[in-house]
Formats: C-alpha cells, sequence, structure tokens
C-alpha cells in the first residue's frame, strides 16, 4: 500500500494509536462487496437491506465500488489497501444494482433508495454513514424523505460524510446542504482540488477535501486497484471519524464534527474546503481531555 495519502491527510499518527473498536460502527451504503477477498477484515462486517452483502458479478461497478470503499475503511491492517479503522464494525447497506459494465463513474440512486437505506443503517446502530451515490429523479416527494432521513439520522447522533460528487460543478444538493453531513470533496496527492470534484458554497462552509486519485485498495477480483474521485476520499474522512470516536468514546457528535472541521469560529468563504487533517482534531479532541 501506498501511504501517501495517509499522509497527506496525517492520519498515520492515528492509525498508530488505534485500528478501531467494534462499538464504532460505520454504516456503508454502498455496492455489495467481495466478502470472501482474502485482505479483507470480513468479521467486522454486517449486512442490512435484506440481501447476503456479496457480490453475484465481481465485474460490476457495483462490487467493484463497494469492494474498493471497504477495503479503505475494513481491509486488514498491512493490505494493499489503507485499513484505517478494520476493528470498527461495518453495516453494509448494499443500494447499487450489479451490472456486467466495466464503465466508471460514481454509481446513483433515487432520494427515496437512499432514505430508505440511511433509515436503515441508522436502525442498525451506524454512528457515521458513508454515503457515495449521485441522485437519480430527484422528485420534491423523494428529496422530502432524503431530508427527513438525514434528520433522522442526525436526530441519533450520526454524522454522514458524503462524497461531493465528480461532475467539476460548483452547486449543491439536499445532501451537500444538510447541516449535519460533511461533504467530501476530492484533491490530488499534492493537495490542490481536482478540477472534476464539485465544490459549492455548503461544501466550502461544512466540507473537507481528502485524497480522490491514485488511491490503492481492494479490488473485487483478488487484486489491489487504483481508483480515484469523491468516492475514494469519503471513506478517508469516515475513517478519521470513526478513529476518534474509538479513542475518545465518550465524545458527542458535536465535539467530533467540531474537531474534525476545526471550529475556531472563523466563517468560512470559499467554495473549495480545507483539507482533512487528522492530527489537528486528534490534537483538539486531547485538548479539553474530557472525552475518554
Amino acid at each position: 500500500m501506498s501511504n501517501e495519502p495517509i499522509r497527506l491527510v496525517k492520519l498515520d499518527s492515528l492509525m498508530q494509536q488505534s485500528s478501531g473498536v467494534s462499538d464504532v460502527v460505520i454504516g456503508l451504503i454502498d455496492g455489495p462487496i467481495a466478502m470472501d477477498h482474502p485482505e479483507l477484515a470480513g468479521g467486522n462486517i454486517h449486512v442490512t437491506g435484506g440481501s447476503s452483502g456479496a457480490c453475484s458479478l465481481s465485474s460490476s461497478i457495483a462490487c467493484q465500488h463497494g469492494t474498493f470503499v471497504a477495503g479503505i475503511l475494513s481491509a486488514q491492517r498491512g493490505s494493499s489497501a489503507p485499513a484505517i479503522c478494520p476493528d470498527c464494525t461495518l453495516v453494509l447497506r448494499p443500494i447499487f444494482p450489479e451490472s456486467t459494465s466495466n464503465g466508471a463513474g460514481m454509481p446513483a440512486a433515487t432520494p427515496l433508495e437512499l432514505a430508505a437505506a440511511i433509515l436503515e443503517t441508522v436502525e442498525a446502530g451506524a454512528r457515521i454513514i458513508n454515503l457515495s451515490a449521485a441522485l437519480l429523479q430527484p422528485t420534491p416527494t423523494g428529496v422530502k424523505k432524503l431530508q427527513d432521513s438525514l434528520d433522522f439520522a442526525a436526530a441519533r447522533g450520526a454524522l454522514t460524510v458524503a462524497a461531493a460528487g465528480n461532475q467539476g460543478t460548483i452547486g449543491s444538493s439536499v445532501i451537500t446542504r444538510h447541516p449535519w453531513v460533511i461533504p467530501v470533496a476530492g484533491c490530488g496527492l499534492d493537495g490542490q482540488p481536482l478540477s472534476e470534484s464539485n465544490f459549492g458554497n455548503s461544501i466550502g462552509r461544512r466540507g473537507l477535501c481528502a485524497p480522490a486519485e491514485g488511491i490503492t485498495s481492494l479490488g473485487s477480483d483478488g487484486q489491489p486497484r487504483l481508483f480515484g474521485g469523491t468516492s475514494a476520499a469519503a471513506p478517508f474522512v469516515t475513517g478519521t471519524i470513526a478513529l476518534l470516536w474509538s479513542v475518545f468514546p465518550s465524545a458527542t457528535v458535536a465535539q467530533i464534527k467540531s474537531a474534525l472541521l476545526l471550529g475556531n469560529g472563523a466563517r468560512r468563504s470559499t467554495v473549495i474546503p480545507p483539507l482533512l487533517d487528522a492530527a489537528a482534531a486528534y490534537q483538539a479532541m486531547t485538548a479539553a481531555r474530557t472525552y475518554r
């Protein structure tokens, strides 16, 4: 595994302290994953939504996407993937249908499908939700249901981390506008924003940038895979939150969010958010010494 993305966001020292704890539950709303992958910490992966969670077509976009993102979070330490928090519990909610296509891009779902998946993962105990999906057919009814599900997650003390998207646009969505969603834009391994990443006022105000190119994680065929985009960036933020909650188990969701975003009262005024700094978030949590 290349440690460059880990070092870029200063996750290395936090990962040395902890590999996560099982009480910290991450909800992964994504494609099915290659459950039999030898480098996946499968013992800590559970499935909700009525399916097995396993891929039926390893070549499908959904399977490749889900396996790759799961590897960033839950691969075994020392594997080809970043393996940020393998000892946390991962609740997988497969949402993307499998196909034989090998095309690229962020898989999509309707607001109603996403709303149902968010509710189910929160009910299954998720404290952090990792969401990487483009919105299809955003009807007023669907958007309202999705807003309500994000409100429900926030009321239950869960943080939602959402990939900002890869259309190279300036704007927002019902997801990125939500005050308890942390939108994640993409940057290169030099820390500079990528032109294909979406940005916007809400992303700039309440979001973060994370590595979105040159990321190696698990491939659904058992071999390492190189991938990018904001789908790859989001789990770096999700994994950081999971490790912070593992080290500071009594911290509130507001304390975690404030430390992660380095809330110091300064108002952000750009559509481009700052780079994730896991070490600074840890230092902010340590300063009060009241969360352990």
